[in-house]
């Protein structure tokens, strides 16, 4: 069977959500192993995570060597085990989470390895010949491509909640790979870092549920984060409330913020541009609360309520928190 390289997204040891539904992808693929890039002593607990979901390996890269540096010592160490399971067998494709820092680390990994990259696919199928067939979300999330890789080994950044993981059991052995980082690769170094300040709530990008406001909210977040909590959702803002001062440019949702696909988007007192819809339209189901029944964004959307946000989301709040009870 045919080897499928994943990368484990992970915090300090913590395996994020991504990397499961990596794992469950790669199965239709063929056998994943997954690369963990972090210290050899919390080898054994990701192991045991990343078995659930079918991993056969688990190869552990000592972050000794790559820690404090950008992104060209991870590039290096990807390149030098892929080519330590193609010398052995057959490497079907190499997996990443489609992150910031692992697109760039892919984009470098696919000039290393001669091989063709796709970016932000939202699902990945095996083809009639077994090979990686992707599905984009491309121009703005105007039209649906499909692509593969025809040159070398395919290397695919995949989108958060692209496929809902599944368990399956593996082998998950543990098996040091001591890699060897080059000179040059460690010219730019890393030399403060300051963790965000928790929320409390999902990771944007991760989120299945994500709430975002607008322009419509005036200024005042309360329904949105009040509606997110009860629903265990992630915050987003568009555009207009970001250029506003309203939210950080962090919570962004649009072509120059974040891309999210949830499985249910909640879009309140947006109007829909088309800068917004390309960072959201993915989502598999779509609501908005808009006052404007001619807002654009209701061309777009699975339900759409017209009313005023701010009547709407408390009283939608205080339902949700009463059937929870």
């Amino acid at each position: 069977m045919s080897d499928v390289l994943v990368v484990i997204d992970h915090a300090d040891g913590e395996v994020k959500k991504p990397t499961y539904e990596l794992l469950t992808i790669a199965r239709r693929l063929g056998e994943p192993s997954a690369v963990f890039f972090g210290s050899p002593d919390k080898a054994d607990a990701v192991a045991e995570k990343a078995k659930a979901y079918g991993a056969a390996k688990v190869y552990v890269v000592d972050d000794a060597q790559i820690k404090g540096f950008l992104v060209a010592p991870k590039a290096e160490a990807l390149q030098q085990l892929a080519e330590k399971v193609r010398s052995s067998g057959v490497l079907a494709a190499i997996l990443l989470p489609s992150t910031f820092e692992y697109k760039e680390v892919a984009g470098r990994l696919a000039i290393k390895l001669d091989s063709g990259l796709i970016t932000d696919a939202v699902d990945v199928q095996a083809g009639s010949d077994g090979g990686a067939v992707t599905t984009q979300s491309v121009f703005a999330g105007s039209y649906t491509a499909q692509a593969r890789v025809t040159h070398g080994t395919p290397i695919i950044t995949v989108k958060p909640n692209s496929a809902a993981p599944e368990q399956a059991e593996g082998a998950a052995t543990v098996e040091a790979f001591a890699a060897t980082v080059s000179d040059a690769a460690k010219g730019a170094q890393v030399v403060a870092t300051q963790p965000r300040q928790s929320t409390g709530r999902p990771e944007l990008t991760e989120a299945a549920i994500v709430v975002s406001g607008g322009r419509g909210t005036g200024g005042n977040f309360d329904p949105i984060e009040g509606f997110a909590d009860s629903l265990g959702a992630a915050v987003g803002a568009s555009r207009a409330a970001v250029d506003s001062g309203w939210m950080p440019h962090a919570f962004q949702v649009g072509q120059t913020g974040k891309t999210v696909s949830p499985q249910l988007y909640v879009a309140n007192g947006i109007s829909g541009a088309i800068q917004h819809r390309a960072g959201m339209q993915t989502s598999k189901t779509i609501v908005a609360v808009n006052k404007d029944p001619e807002a654009p964004i209701f061309e777009l959307v699975d339900f759409g309520v017209v009313g005023d946000l701010h009547t709407v989301l408390p009283a939608a709040t205080e339902q949700i928190t009463a059937r929870k009870g």
